[in-house]
């Protein structure tokens, strides 16, 4: 904390802006906010927003890169449990499942994104890319550990399957969508060996 600040000031502005930011860009979508809206539900100003932030492009991978590492910080908590590999598969299926549950969800704020920012070569698309491609390394490594075989194959089978969900969670019942999610998470896992 600087002592010029007093803990106000550059930081706090900074998290009031990108705050208000998500929240805006996760429920209306980011194309159709302007920073105009973004700085007066901020009550902040033009200059404190380009102060910390290049234009709504780097606000929007600000915002991007805010919901990746809260994703990172999720799976790694599952992670850090030290579960048998199928029951870690099986708590990151419960993890997406509760996401859809929850008051307020829109959708994978990744694919959202991507589908505003189609170019393959644009850094927004390239930070969705890289988010994903984090998400099926880490979930191929678990369907490795619990069995699957292939588990490539596996590994995208379940991100497809979490695709889904997330699709279908905003615009059909959530607890269904999350039942089914699992269900189809369990039917990618080995059959366990009989007792």
């Amino acid at each position: 904390m600087s002592a010029s600040t007093g803990g106000r000031g550059p930081s706090e502005a900074r998290a009031k802006l990108l705050d208000t930011a998500t929240r805006i860009f996760y429920a209306e979508g980011i194309h159709s906010v302007g920073v105009d809206r973004i700085i007066a539900e901020a009550q902040g100003t033009r200059a404190t927003l380009y102060r910390h932030f290049k234009g709504k492009e780097d606000l929007v991978l600000a915002y991007l890169e805010r919901a990746d590492l809260g994703i990172r910080s999720q799976v790694g908590a599952i992670l850090a449990q030290d579960l048998p590999a199928a029951d870690t598969v099986r708590a990151v299926g419960r993890y997406v499942a509760e996401g859809i549950r929850s008051p307020g969800f829109r959708g994978c704020a990744f694919l959202n994104a991507a589908a505003e920012y189609p170019d393959p070569a644009h850094p927004v698309h390239r930070a969705v890319l890289a988010h994903r491609q984090w998400f099926l390394e880490t979930v191929t490594g678990l369907m490795e550990g619990a069995g699957c075989a292939p588990a490539d194959a596996a590994g995208r089978h379940f991100v497809m399957l979490r695709d889904g969900a997330m699709a279908a969670g905003c615009l059909f019942d959530p607890e269904l969508i999350g039942e089914t999610l699992l269900q189809g998470v369990e039917g990618l896992l080995p059959d366990r060996p009989s007792d």
